[in-house]
């Protein structure tokens, strides 16, 4: 498979070079962390020249004897080399018992710099404090961005590489399949084997029937608000008996293992947060391809999902803009940064223009305000408001 440098995380990974903190690489499954890790380890290679680095991957047999937590502290430990710059990489940590006691311990003696790996559904970032004793710094890692897909194939028409990218997704081991079914097969292989069934392992669920209903049926309402007792009733309509709360403890699940993304809503008059309703967006929108169909595709929807993920990606808190009884797709967040963005498939219709920027002319305040569609034009200002088209957005950060 081809491989391409993914310049952004390998820099957050360099730049902690010598903290005292255990660096954590999280995200979804086939995201690329087995692969950065990989990048990390020859670059401290090829640029630390006292680096003595001790490299553990579960997913080969070589190292089956360490799956208990005692054996690997002692492999890592007989494996130190005085004076060297000591690293520890180890992918796919989850897969040795009790884990968290061989790090805490190579942690506590101050003579390793450690990065590690895991499954998504045992590697959460809500358990990383309540795991390791010592100080975490997490990398998360997103399936590719569309700037990475371009880089992938090389392309030089973005237009045309949107429209693939929109159908095709960013979970990068599905590119070595020819034809777009063998790719949808992959890509729902993914889910179904390494999302929901980590989950069902980690959580011990029974109704596995249930998880799989619900995990479609967030994919099949990705950008719509939503709330767990909502969906209770709609399966209880269709005489499914559960409880809004399972439905809540099965949504946290999914979004623990980096399947969905929730985002809350915000109240940009109020400056509060509400605690009613929220968004699910997928990891990567190619999920929902894999699993529904492509017969019925909603492509607003999945251009919010895309936005929505890039944010993230970007490091932006997400939040829904609420504005008295009107709604700002996406109110971005980071630091004293703060972003409006409505999202359009098409605004060529002025009655669709005038929907998509009228929530934006609401909003009082001087913070950049956009609006991001398909225009296949260079960008442009309306009443304050910059109009650019996805593939310029996607590739400029």
């Amino acid at each position: 498979m081809k491989l391409i440098e993914r310049k952004d995380y390998l820099e957050k990974m360099i730049n902690v070079i010598g903290t005292p903190d255990i660096k954590v690489i999280t995200g979804v499954r086939r995201s690329g962390k087995s692969k950065l890790l990989e990048a990390f380890k020859s670059y401290v290679s090829a640029n630390i020249e006292t680096a003595n680095i001790i490299h553990i991957n579960f997913n080969l047999p070589d190292f089956d004897d360490l799956t208990e937590y005692r054996p690997l502290y002692d492999y890592i430990n007989a494996a130190y080399k005085e004076g060297a710059d000591n690293f520890v990489l180890i992918d796919e940590i989850q897969m040795c018992n009790n884990f968290e006691k061989a790090i805490n311990g190579l942690h506590a003696s101050e003579k390793f710099d450690i990065y590690i790996t895991g499954s998504n559904a045992f590697l959460l970032s809500s358990d990383l404090a309540t795991l390791f004793t010592g100080r975490t710094f997490e990398i998360k890692v997103y399936p590719f961005s569309f700037a990475e897909y371009v880089k992938y194939f090389a392309y030089t028409d973005l237009y045309t590489a949107f429209d693939k990218y929109v159908c095709e997704g960013g979970m990068a081991g599905s590119y070595v399949y020819k034809n777009a079914q063998a790719k949808y097969d992959y890509i729902a292989e993914v889910f179904n084997t390494l999302i929901v069934r980590d989950i069902r392992k980690k959580y011990k669920i029974r109704n596995t029937i249930l998880m799989d209903r619900l995990a479609d049926f967030l994919m099949d309402n990705i950008s719509n608000l939503t709330s767990a007792r909502s969906i209770a009733d709609t399966f209880n309509s269709h005489k499914d008996k559960i409880n809004h709360k399972t439905v809540s403890s099965y949504m946290q699940y999914l979004c623990n293992a980096f399947a969905f993304y929730k985002v809350r809503r915000y109240d940009i008059k109020g400056k509060k947060y509400l605690s009613t309703n929220e968004k699910y967006y997928l990891s990567d929108h190619s999920f929902r391809y894999a699993k529904l169909g492509t017969k019925n595709m909603d492509y607003g929807r999945v251009l919010e999902n895309i936005v929505a993920i890039e944010l993230l990606r970007r490091g932006y808190e997400v939040y829904v803009g609420v504005l008295y009884k009107k709604e700002v797709d996406f109110v971005a967040i980071k630091r004293d940064e703060k972003l409006y963005i409505q999202v359009s498939d098409s605004i060529t219709d002025e009655k669709t223009f005038q929907r998509e920027v009228s929530p934006l002319l609401s909003i009082k305040d001087a913070y950049p305000k956009m609006l991001i569609a398909r225009t296949r034009h260079d960008a442009y200002q309306y009443e304050g408001i910059k109009i650019i088209d996805f593939s310029d957005w996607l590739t400029n950060t």
